[in-house]
């Protein structure tokens, strides 16, 4: 069910043929592999020909070692991206159908975290210049105890203000949940 008819052949997903193992496969280089198509699977070369056996060219090279582009991994919204070191999580990711590669095709992966909560830096910044002495900016990061801190000493007598300009500007301060800016 999975397995498209009348495609070509070399962009069958791996799970629709059965390729023999190239034991002279060099890692890092390009490789051949002789491949069969599954019974009841129809493809076609780029003549437009039914094949039932045909030849894959790829990299020789295991599937968590292929680029970002060729496989989707599992996103968690628990970890905090703002915070040094720099978090990483535990991910599940998953080769796309078209890409060949050798080994398991899901795989684990400690990938850096990396979300978004919906906050924009220059929304933040904005607030810190023109309303910073209030605690706006603060008050808009989530940051409610700071913003209160800020309103009711008029933003540190301006010092306060000043530093949290600086601070928003370079990216040092944040959003309370850890999450990125847009």
């Amino acid at each position: 069910s999975n397995c498209p008819s009348n495609g070509l052949c070399s962009r069958l997903p791996p799970d629709c043929m059965t390729c023999n193992t190239n034991y002279s496969c060099v890692y890092g280089k390009p490789a051949t592999f002789d491949c069969k198509v599954k019974p009841h699977v129809h493809c076609v070369d780029q003549n437009n020909h039914e094949q039932e056996n045909f030849t894959i060219n790829m990299t020789c090279q295991f599937c968590w070692q292929l680029a970002t582009t060729d496989y989707v991994c599992t996103n968690s919204t628990n970890c905090m991206t703002v915070s040094c070191p720099r978090q990483r999580y535990n991910a599940t990711c998953t080769v796309l159908d078209h890409i060949h590669c050798l080994g398991n095709r899901v795989f684990p992966k400690m990938l850096y975290c990396n979300w978004t909560g919906g906050y924009k830096w220059s929304t933040a910044l904005a607030l810190s210049i023109t309303l910073g002495g209030f605690g706006a900016d603060r008050f808009y990061l989530g940051q409610w105890r700071e913003g209160l801190g800020k309103l009711f000493s008029f933003g540190g007598l301006g010092i306060w203000t000043l530093i949290d300009v600086l601070l928003i500007g370079v990216g040092y301060v944040g959003p309370a949940d850890g999450s990125l800016y847009i």
